[in-house]
Formats: C-alpha cells, structure tokens, sequence
C-alpha cells in the first residue's frame, strides 16, 4: 500500500490538499498530513490522520509527498511533488514568484499550458526534475460550472493582502463600496486573505447589513458558485473565479489583460460592475481563451491526474535525473527551525515499483 503525505503552511493550503486527500483515500492508500503552522494543525487535528513532528514524518516513510508550499524539508523520505498554493497571477517577476525553482521537488504538477511549458524547459535545462500537466486539484469541487439562480446579482469582493497591491489599503475604494452596498441592490459577499492585517479586515467586516455579508473562510469554492461577479485586485482567487466564465471587475492590477476588467480609480467601479453584468461577448471570448491557457481541466478530475502522475513517477526509472543541488544554506535553515539536525538528505528520487 502506498503511502502519501499532504504538506501545508497556512490555512489555506487545506482546501487545495482535501480533494487530494478524498481521491487517495477512494483508492485505498494510506494518507497523512503535516502542517508547518499551528493555525491549520489546530484544523486538521481531529481528524486522526495528522503527524505532528518532522520526526513523525520520518517514521511514517511516506512514498510521496504532496506539497503546497515553497519548500518541502529534505529529510522527509519519499519524492517530492510541487502542487502549487495558486495560479501564476503576476504578482511577482517570474524568477521570483511562481517560476522560482528552489532545488527541493522532484516533480511539478502543472495547471495548464501557461505553466506546463515553462516549468518543462526549466526541468529540461536542470536536469533533476520533470512537470506534468495535471490541472490543479483545489478546483476539482469548482465543477461542473452550473448557472447561478440568484434572484438579483451576488457579487464577490476578494482581495490579497499585499499592501500594495490591494484594494483592502484603499480608503477610496472602500468607501466606493460601502455607497454601492447601501444601495441595496445586488447581494454581496466579502472575503479576505487570511494573511491580511486585521485593522484592514475590520474595516469591510464594519460594511456588514442585510445584503452584505462578510465571510471568514479559506475555502472559497462555494463563494465562487454563488457570485456572479468578483471585483477583486491581484489576488491569486481572480483564476480560480475566471475558470467559470465569469467575469472580474479588478483594481490596479498588477498585470491587466482582456480578460479582466481593470479599473484605476474608485468612481470607476460602478459601470465596471455594470459592464461585466452584461457579459459582453469580446469580455467573454477573452475569459475564455485565458481559462484555455491556464486551466483547460473542467471534469473536476485534477486529483485523479495528480496521484496518476505520481504513481507513474514514483514507479518509474529515473536514473536520467541529475542529483538535486547542495543547498546548503536552505538546508540548514530548514534544521535550525525544526530543530532536527538529521545528516540524511534525499538529494534524487526513490524508485518503489
């Protein structure tokens, strides 16, 4: 029986990792977590299945290890499989952000074309690991994509919590909001990361009335069934809600494209809401061609394909792969904040047929 491991950081790393979860177990292999942080440990620690020390991990043996997060520890046993915590968003340059490869995963599974393609010339160029295309596994439960049955329009508000990149930090721009909520027109519902600076948070919580709702929650899944509209800043969430044909009314992307309706200033927004509303065909083909690029998975199978891969991976001859780099300094960061000085480092990936 193979044995799996699902590696998280924050909170929000456990709703990517559950359909992952719900697929290993529908195959009868054995599956744990680990959570470096002890918000979402408090979450998982019911449930039976959660190691809670890097030495535990190490007893367990995993096959395979799944992660969400940047860094997975090297003395963990088993191979490494980068599963991303987002959707390439721009928020960063490349070569620091989403195509940062930092020597630590012997394969990356990748959401669409728009990743696939650069990681498989990066893995061409290193040599020590390979990509997959998979589609992403917390977008399994977004489909299928049925027609929202709201009596008048329910609109999202999302954003990140990059201080310069969201619209949380704009006093503005709230204030546009709570004039538009007071209407009483549209239902909203309001959503923060859960990383963001809780005097920014209390501001939209203060916007709370029969129409507007605040909701404290990492899985979104269900908010993006519900909306028909998300208005939103560079948020990683954008993708995921794009992936419905749906349309996104932003401010000050970082990185605007047809496929968004971007916004520079607070008394612009309500005829982007206005427009997306209509759901102008040009607006629509653009959303499309973009979920094409990033995401072409609509079956709801992602984590199907993920364990696929890996057991393909983990079985096969990887004598071809170069041996991952030192990373010395990494490495001993890693100990010092587990405070497990463990000499073993599993610098090419385990073969288990």
């Amino acid at each position: 029986m193979y044995r799996f491991l699902l590696h998280v950081t924050y909170a929000y790393g456990l709703p990517i990792c559950k359909p992952l979860e719900q697929e290993i177990k529908r195959r009868g292999y054995e599956v744990k977590w680990f959570s470096e942080m002890e918000q979402s440990s408090c979450l998982l620690r019911n449930s039976g299945d959660l190691l809670l020390t890097p030495q535990d991990v190490i007893d367990y043996e995993p096959h395979i290890v799944l992660s969400a997060t940047n860094i997975v520890p090297d003395f963990f046993p088993g191979i490494k499989v980068q599963i991303f915590h987002g959707f390439s968003i721009n928020k960063r340059a490349a070569e620091k952000g989403h195509f940062r490869v930092r020597g630590f995963f012997d394969l990356y599974c990748t959401q669409g074309p728009s990743t696939t393609i650069p990681f498989q010339n990066i893995a061409n160029e290193l040599g020590y690991f390979e990509a997959v295309e998979t589609g992403w596994p917390k977008v399994d439960p977004l489909f299928p994509v049925i027609p929202t049955q709201n009596q008048r329009p329910c609109i999202l508000v999302s954003s990140t919590f990059t201080p310069k990149l969201s619209l949380a930090h704009s006093d503005a721009f709230i204030a546009e909001l709570k004039r538009l909520m007071e209407r009483d027109n549209f239902d909203w519902m309001i959503t923060m990361h859960p990383l963001m600076d809780k005097d920014r948070a209390n501001k939209f919580r203060a916007l709370e009335n029969t129409n507007v709702k605040f909701k404290d929650t990492t899985d979104l899944i269900p908010l993006f069934k519900q909306a028909d509209l998300m208005i939103a800043d560079t948020t990683s969430a954008i993708a995921e809600f794009l992936l419905q044909a749906k349309p996104v009314v932003t401010f000050n992307n970082n990185k605007p494209d047809n496929h968004l309706i971007d916004i520079h200033e607070p008394e612009q927004l309500e005829a982007a809401i206005q427009k997306g509303l209509a759901h102008p065909e040009d607006l629509i083909n653009h959303i499309k061609q973009f979920i094409a690029e990033t995401h072409p998975y609509d079956d709801g199978q992602s984590s199907a394909r993920v364990i696929d891969a890996c057991l393909v991976f983990l079985r096969k001859d990887k004598q071809h792969l170069k041996r991952k780099p030192f990373n010395i300094l990494r490495k001993l960061k890693i100990r010092q904040k587990y405070k497990l000085f463990s000499f073993r480092s599993y610098n090419k990936p385990i073969t288990v047929k």
